[in-house]
């Protein structure tokens, strides 16, 4: 009898590990922008793009798009699994149509990113890095680009071949 309860427990609890799912990328962000958000009135977001094994195993990249009372935003953020959790790391965001160029993550990964308005740009580098180029929606793209490296500086390329340097926002022209 000893034996049969034994062997009972042992496949109940074989039965609930399994039943145990680890959460995914996206339902873990899902859940933390409704618990950030709830007390806000207008609001709403749109996952435009994840990149998963971004810069290392479990680690993860998510550019969104915000309605919030400052109008539409949009935004990317980096994640890292900790102790199988995901964890918000840092983010950084921009407006449509703004002076803003670009802006930069301050601590490792650098990922450098900003809007696109000008259909004529094609490409970007963050240093001697490509970056990503992703339509968010009709003719608004959003890029960012991983570098190892801090303080690069960042060019665009036109459709005739023309290259750029451009400038990284400034925070306090932006507030004035």
């Amino acid at each position: 009898m000893k034996k049969k309860i034994i062997v009972g427990f042992l496949l109940y609890i074989v039965f609930l590990v399994g039943c145990l799912k680890e959460q995914t990328f996206e339902e873990f962000f899902h859940q933390e922008m409704k618990e950030m958000h709830k007390e806000e009135e207008n609001y709403s977001y749109t996952l435009v793009h994840t990149e998963l094994n971004a810069v290392h195993e479990d680690d993860a990249i998510a550019v969104f798009k915000e309605h919030n009372n400052r109008g539409e935003q949009i935004f990317i953020a980096y994640f890292e699994k900790q102790d199988n959790q995901w964890v918000w790391k840092q983010t950084r965001g921009a407006e449509w149509n703004t002076p803003v160029k670009w802006s930069s993550m301050h601590q490792t990964p650098y990922i450098y990113s900003g809007p696109i308005s000008d259909n004529s740009i094609i490409e970007v580098y963050a240093g001697e890095e490509p970056a990503k180029i992703i339509t968010v929606e009709g003719e608004k793209r959003f890029w960012y680009a991983i570098s190892p490296v801090k303080n690069v500086e960042v060019m665009i390329v036109k459709e005739d071949g023309t290259k750029e340097i451009i400038e990284e926002i400034d925070h306090g022209e932006i507030q004035n």
